[in-house]
């Protein structure tokens, strides 16, 4: 049968990067393994358990990196003894002999499994902060362009005060640094499960150990340090606590929701064609309308976002059903949640990169939008301007009111132009104030703060969040064709 007759799911073989499938590949996982059984029996050897030899650790360290042929030996030993870690440990004293008594010695399957699912979750955080970075630092660079740039406000999809494209920019910026604190809070509260035995008393090692629970200690401090952890969990029952899978996957479920919510407010403004996402000079938008530039990167965030989001649960209601030290229903979900919710992030955060790379502005659309709907914005300072010309609040009000009324009716009945401003012109009641109406309808007199909220907010805020990362910024691989 070939490849191509098979089921492979797109997060790996369509989208995820190859360093974020490579985390959650199979040669990574045995070969994860392998390293948790060398620095067991180092740390094993160095606290004098001398039944384990210099020979055995040396052919361990030469074959850390599982091969082809290996992975499928232990398939075959696993469709023999029906369990993938004994598999694994038959298939590597095969290779390394010296080894093959001592292998796994003391510990039981969670030492392996467990503690390489901490290190994955860890490395896999490792490589999606980078990008986040990145995609925070593009986007503050564009929110810095255009921050004096006027747009239309919206307020329940309805027209609303003015602001600036770059203030926008800087509402999507603040949620993605907050995605940022959790992220790196996330990863770096990620301990090891580190060496407890059957149901995590440490009996095995102690029974090793001839009742030395100094050594013992010595020992699970020992693994992690070889590990690369400075935390341990210092209690645990066979496996570590599921509740650490829903701390890790809470701020990838929260970061979904900025994601969505970011491409929803780039797609509509595509509908409006004031702001496109990148868009390929070959790119084909539908197969049958040939005019068409489908904002089909945001969709694809959306579509995946949601996706993301719902990963959160599967590690709630596991981490709920956990019986005593454990039970083995977990195992099937977290083999899919988990690195589901990774592929999917690095998916997302790949896909935000290119995005925010090369998004294109329609200052001259915005601008006829803004003409559109700026003279009734601009009608209670046309009522101030008339009474510091000593007319009356309440009669200007009236005056206003009708006019504006005639003009709606030629928008929304006639469909043509707003023409309050002109009906204004032509209204001699108005003629104290007819030289002062351009100035009275400068779109950047409507956008408040906007733009010195803007630079304080990225050369202050942003600047600050992102100073312990800056070895990442611009070292982020922009994919042009995701």
């Amino acid at each position: 049968m070939s490849d191509f007759d098979k089921y492979a799911t797109p997060l790996s073989s369509r989208y995820a990067s190859q360093e974020m499938s490579h985390v959650f590949s199979l040669r990574n996982r045995f070969s994860t393994w392998r390293k948790l059984w060398l620095n067991l029996a180092i740390a094993e050897r160095e606290l004098g358990l001398d039944v384990i030899t210099e020979e055995a650790i040396e052919q361990m360290k030469e074959h850390l990196t599982i091969s082809d042929e290996e992975i499928a030996a232990a398939s075959k030993q696993e469709a023999i003894v029906r369990h993938d870690v004994m598999a694994h440990v038959h298939t590597f004293g095969e290779t390394c002999p010296a080894a093959a008594g001592i292998i796994h010695l003391g510990a039981t399957s969670c030492f392996v499994t467990d503690n390489a699912d901490l290190i994955f979750l860890r490395d896999a955080y490792d490589i999606i902060i980078p990008k986040l970075v990145n995609v925070i630092d593009r986007l503050s660079k564009f929110a810095l362009e255009y921050k004096d740039l006027p747009v239309l406000g919206w307020t329940h999809f309805q027209p609303a005060q003015l602001t600036t494209l770059g203030k926008r920019t800087t509402l999507w910026i603040q949620e993605l640094l907050w995605d940022l604190r959790n992220f790196v809070r996330a990863r770096n509260d990620i301990g090891l499960r580190g060496v407890k035995g059957t149901t995590g008393t440490q009996a095995s090692f102690l029974a090793l150990f001839h009742g030395n629970h100094d050594k013992v200690e010595e020992l699970d401090e020992r693994v992690t340090e070889l590990l690369g952890f400075d935390t341990v969990y210092p209690v645990t029952g066979q496996t570590y606590s599921r509740k650490i899978d829903i701390d890790v996957l809470a701020p990838l479920s929260s970061f979904a929701a900025t994601a969505h919510k970011m491409a929803t407010d780039i797609r509509l403004l595509a509908n409006l064609k004031e702001v496109e996402e990148p868009f390929e000079k070959s790119q084909i938008g539908s197969s049958a309308m040939a005019y068409k530039r489908n904002p089909m990167r945001c969709e694809r965030v959306c579509s995946l976002a949601r996706h993301l989001g719902s990963l959160f649960s599967d590690t709630v209601q596991t981490a709920s059903v956990q019986w005593f030290e454990r039970t083995l229903d977990d195992s099937a979900i977290r083999r899919i949640s988990l690195p589901s919710a990774f592929l999917t992030t690095d998916i997302l955060l790949s896909t935000l990169l290119n995005i925010s790379s090369g998004l294109v502005v329609y200052p001259k659309v915005i601008e006829r939008r803004i003409r559109g709907e700026l003279p009734f914005m601009a009608t209670e300072n046309i009522i101030m301007a008339m009474v510091e010309k000593n007319a009356s609040r309440q009669e200007v009000h009236e005056q206003i009111r009708v006019l504006s009324h005639q003009a709606a009716a030629v928008v929304k009945e006639q469909g043509g132009d707003n023409d309050l401003i002109e009906r204004i012109k032509k209204d001699d009641f108005f003629k104290p104030i007819w030289g002062e109406l351009d100035s009275l309808l400068d779109p950047s007199t409507f956008v408040g703060r906007a733009p010195q909220q803007t630079e304080k907010f990225v050369k202050k805020d942003v600047a600050k969040a992102l100073e312990p990362h800056q070895q990442y910024v611009n070292n982020a691989k922009v994919e042009l064709n995701v």
